[in-house]
């Protein structure tokens, strides 16, 4: 058998593995061998990667993915978010964020995944060092000291110095190499549509707290907004089941008229709401990304942005060890990942968490609570700027 060899392989060519496999590929100046092994054919619609939903890159997310040169053809699809407005129903509390404030362009963008899909898709193809194996998937691992020999579905082997599991919250690749992950249920199901209001958006992003869970509205292209609303899950059925008129007048309810009528729904969907994390980001030759490394509940929108902190962050300590001669695999290099990534993951994961948990509450003492914190967020800026520089993905990795 022909058995190819790889310094990298990284299993699932999403956004994180495809950014990762950009970077390393960027930041190496293609002197690294790169495969991306991806079950799904990147380019299509219908990949579950890059279905109709959308999301808000911040902009220091916005900044890494400009070092690997992707973000000027991101930035043609993507809207500015050019305010942030929080809010909690029935009570005083509000938090407002402006760009024009922090003297930036923009506090982050939105884009819809199937148009950055094909971006990365496209960019990925470009990369000469870089193969694809797709459609393939990894149906075993074999670790030796020095590397790592996977076996693809049909039949072919590679062998790499590093494997990078970037293959989704339920990584098929952690299930095999016996990665656990420890899981928090929300017992909250988020519904996302896309919808249109009777007021232009003029870039504003709206985060409102209600007792079932946050409503969220992002700005998107011509004039939509991308909806994330969080329902407590017996009430599912009934809300996916409602017509059209009927979604439209509940969610007016709950959200308000901030951008006037609701006029518009495009279509449905809805999925439970979970933390998910792995016990371990790194094995031996092995490191893990993105929703693979943790999978986090929408509300404050750092999902995607952590997994390219980790992307990036991993891309740069590789690289480095190459430069300097060093297994590119080994436990050095693995070692200085783990501990970058450490303190930014745990932090925004106990700080999204601790978010549910605090506005997902209708406790008489929790609302007063919250709602003091955000009227002195309003009025101190010192109190704000820990919440602005997350928002803005201005942390250290």
């Amino acid at each position: 058998m022909n058995v190819k060899h790889f310094d990298v392989v990284i299993a699932g060519g999403a956004m994180a593995g495809a950014s990762l496999a950009m970077a390393i590929d960027t930041l190496s100046q293609q002197g690294l061998r790169v495969a991306v092994v991806e079950a799904v054919e990147p380019q299509l619609d219908s990949h579950p990667g890059y279905d109709s939903r959308c999301i808000a890159l911040s902009l220091g997310t916005a900044t890494l993915l400009d070092t690997i040169g992707v973000w000027p053809a991101l930035r043609q699809e993507a809207t500015a978010i050019s305010n942030i407005h929080v809010s909690d129903r029935g009570h005083a509390g509000i938090v407002r964020l402006s760009a024009q404030q922090q003297a930036v362009d923009a506090l982050g963008y939105v884009i819809e995944l199937a148009d950055a899909g094909r971006i990365f898709h496209q960019h990925l193809t470009e990369c000469q060092q870089v193969t694809m194996y797709c459609p393939n998937s990894i149906v075993g691992i074999e670790r030796q000291q020095d590397s790592v020999t996977l076996t693809l579905n049909a039949g072919e082997q590679i062998v790499t110095q590093l494997l990078v599991t970037a293959d989704g919250a339920l990584s098929g690749c952690c299930e095999m190499l016996g990665i656990e992950r420890e899981e928090h249920d929300f017992e909250q199901v988020a519904v996302i549509a896309n919808v249109t209001t009777s007021e232009r958006h003029q870039g504003r992003a709206f985060e409102r707290f209600t007792p079932y869970g946050p409503v969220a509205l992002l700005p998107m292209s011509d004039g939509r907004s991308s909806l994330v609303w969080c329902i407590k899950p017996e009430h599912q059925q009934q809300v996916m089941n409602w017509s059209d008129n009927e979604f439209l007048t509940e969610l007016q309810q709950a959200f308000g008229w901030r951008l006037g009528a609701m006029v518009k729904t495009g279509q449905r969907a809805s999925y439970p709401l979970l933390l998910r994390q792995a016990k371990r980001i790194t094995t031996h030759r092995v490191a893990v990304v993105g929703n693979a490394a943790q999978t986090l509940h929408p509300i404050a929108g750092q999902g995607f942005n952590l997994g390219v902190r980790d992307v990036m962050t991993l891309a740069e300590e590789v690289v480095t060890a190459f430069e300097q001669g060093r297994d590119i695999g080994g436990t050095a290099m693995l070692s200085c990942y783990r501990q970058r990534r450490q303190p930014d993951r745990q932090a925004t994961i106990t700080m999204t968490a601790g978010l549910v948990g605090l506005f997902a509450n209708d406790s008489l003492p929790l609302v007063a609570g919250r709602n003091l914190g955000l009227m002195a967020m309003s009025a101190v800026d010192s109190l704000k700027a820990p919440l602005i520089r997350r928002a803005m993905g201005q942390v250290e990795r």
